[in-house]
């Protein structure tokens, strides 16, 4: 006489419970790249109110000299360097501050976007952001960036 469930069932489900090894989810590891926790960083810090601009004016140049050739991608970890372990990062940046912003509030906030991004992204703890304030941007700078005039002609 053949049974369709009945006392198969159970045992089958128990079979799975005791299989070896666990639960899928805790078998095998996850590394994250440093480079991945720089982008998440460097697209958070962007995004707060007051930032002008990532790295050192050296960094920005040669950036910029990038950004213009063709099929060229933005450098989004320019002035970011991240440090990551199994469970824990931490992160450098250096930032450009629009004038007129308080840098202790743009530094603030840079901070909190950091840090609620690349946790919530890597399940990493950020156990600190450090900012380097390296320039202001005022606006008259943009119309010194114009095109020099040959001084010969």
């Amino acid at each position: 006489m053949a049974t369709h469930g009945g006392e198969n069932e159970p045992q089958t489900s128990a079979r799975r419970q005791n299989r070896p090894g666990g639960d899928p989810a805790t078998r095998g590891r996850t590394t994250i790249a440093d480079g991945v926790v720089e982008k998440i960083a460097g697209m958070a810090a962007r995004d707060a109110v007051g930032v002008y601009a990532m790295g050192s004016g050296i960094s920005r140049t040669i950036g910029a000299m990038r950004d213009r050739v063709p099929g060229g991608t933005k450098a989004v970890t320019r002035g970011v360097k991240a440090e990551v372990g199994e469970v824990q990062t931490a992160l450098d940046l250096e930032i450009v501050v629009e004038y007129g912003y308080p840098i202790g509030d743009v530094s603030r906030a840079v901070r909190e976007n950091v840090i609620a991004a690349v946790e919530r992204m890597t399940s990493l703890e950020v156990v600190e952001v450090n900012i380097a304030v390296s320039d202001v941007h005022l606006p008259d700078d943009d119309e010194d960036q114009e095109p020099e005039q040959p001084r010969i002609q």
